[in-house]
């Protein structure tokens, strides 16, 4: 609800707010129209975050009375760069873009900058090194995926009095919410030496993959008493097989998350998910349960 009212303000404020901050920064400048092309390059449909985040894209689209050219990438960076070239080449005035990962997509928000046409960030960023805000590409519109990895891990010290198995199931490599929720949890349990990772590996943001990532590890991990997940996604498919293996999720096994599902919630409230945070944009601060 809070990103689509930050996408609600940016697309209904797109003719003149950007315009003068594209002179203020000599970014590509949109100019005054009464209805506007928009892309939207979404980077896959995989669980009901995404399909929420597009759906909203289209409603406001459709209330702006704009023109929205949507994409799926269906999860591959490459095509999600393919559809961007696409998006250039139809001449859309702007483009919203939530990267599938850091360095692929840095290159396609440059080349639609050299093609005069605005983009702007959505849920995840580009390599800062390769394309910045405000030089490359508008802004941002996302959560601070660091501080949510460090509001966690400062959580699980505090609860485990700093003695932890961890089995953590990462985001999709190469992206950026799955580098720095990492970062932000590492740096929080560094200096702990009775908390360790005992394993870490991809989920890619998905339900399914997530439990098959942790029956596998379980079996090789059986001893694990807490899962890190980076979404919310892939900490339903680990309470799944950590329930399949007889253990209890949340009381055997504490079980962490970020992101903020309706689902989600309801296991917290169900005491199957110890601690979770999701991050506002709109408050600009971070909130747990």
């Amino acid at each position: 609800m809070k990103q689509k009212r930050a996408l609600t303000a940016v697309l209904a404020t797109a003719a003149a707010g950007l315009t003068v901050f594209a002179v203020a920064q000599g970014l590509p400048k949109l100019a005054q129209k009464a209805t506007y092309k928009v892309g939207f390059a979404q980077t896959e449909s995989n669980n009901p975050w995404r399909l929420a985040q597009t759906k909203s894209m289209q409603d406001e689209a459709k209330r702006l009375g704009y023109q929205l050219v949507y994409t799926d990438a269906a999860g591959s960076a490459a095509k999600q760069v393919s559809d961007v070239d696409s998006m250039i080449a139809q001449r859309v005035d702007m483009i919203f873009l939530a990267p599938r990962e850091e360095k692929p997509l840095a290159a396609a928000v440059k080349k639609a900058r050299a093609a005069g046409i605005p983009v702007i960030l959505l849920d995840r960023n580009v390599d800062q090194k390769l394309a910045k805000a405000g030089t490359d590409y508008v802004t941002f519109i996302g959560s601070d995926f660091v501080k949510e990895g460090q509001r966690v891990g400062e959580w699980l010290v505090k609860a485990t009095k700093g003695k932890a198995k961890i089995i953590q199931l990462e985001g999709t490599t190469g992206s950026s919410p799955a580098n720095d929720r990492r970062t932000g949890f590492v740096n929080a349990i560094k200096g702990q030496p009775g908390m360790k990772i005992i394993a870490s590996q991809t989920g890619d943001f998905a339900r399914d993959k997530g439990r098959q990532v942790m029956e596998t590890l379980l079996q090789a991990h059986p001893d694990v008493n807490v899962v890190y997940a980076h979404n919310d996604e892939m900490a339903i498919g680990a309470i799944a097989a950590l329930e399949a293996a007889g253990k209890k999720p949340g009381k055997d096994v504490l079980v962490l998350s970020i992101d903020g599902g309706r689902e989600a919630v309801q296991l917290v409230i169900d005491g199957k998910i110890n601690y979770w945070v999701t991050w506002s944009r709109h408050e600009d601060s971070v909130d747990d349960l």
